[in-house]
């Protein structure tokens, strides 16, 4: 039987304070559990026709599994950049090996009881076909923004990535 753990949870990532200012470092368990604030990224993806990919995360994710999500990305690794992230997040979670280098769009402090961090938001065109990593997403498709839009009231969202595509609406 395969292993129906939790992803991640030893990953390496920097702990950051209020001014984004690296302070020390946790794995992402540890991040999790004590709500020390760290990096993340969220790439939108279109695909030729301006659609925007959507996908549903897998049940063994760490952090709010199963739940519906308009952004590939993730945590920002221990030394890694913002930008260095949010390429191998969208080229790892989309299963393309070439890609254009994601558009930074705008930053934000992600902040609720339970979790914090530091969220940079990107955009990038996808032209390939897609391979999304099986270990991450359980399905997938392209919408409409118009489509997307509707649907933000009928599936259940990532919290953070919900706020990140209102922030991105204006």
């Amino acid at each position: 039987m395969a292993d129906q753990s939790p992803l991640s949870a030893d990953e390496l990532l920097d702990v950051v304070d209020e001014n984004d200012t690296v302070v020390g470092q946790a794995t992402r368990s540890e991040a999790y559990a004590h709500r020390l604030r760290h990096r993340c990224v969220f790439v939108l993806v279109r695909d030729g026709a301006g659609r925007i990919f959507v996908h549903r995360r897998t049940a063994r994710k760490l952090l709010f599994p199963s739940l519906y999500d308009m952004f590939v990305g993730g945590v920002v690794g221990a030394g890694e950049s913002y930008d260095e992230a949010a390429l191998r997040e969208a080229k790892e979670e989309l299963g393309v090996s070439e890609l254009p280098m994601p558009t930074s769009l705008f930053t934000f402090l992600y902040e609720t009881p339970d979790h914090t961090w530091w969220s940079s938001v990107y955009e990038v065109r996808c032209e390939l076909p897609v391979d999304p990593q099986a270990e991450e997403i359980a399905w997938h498709t392209f919408l409409a923004e118009d489509d997307l839009k509707r649907r933000l009231v009928e599936w259940t969202w990532m919290p953070d990535s919900l706020e990140a595509f209102h922030r991105l609406l204006g």
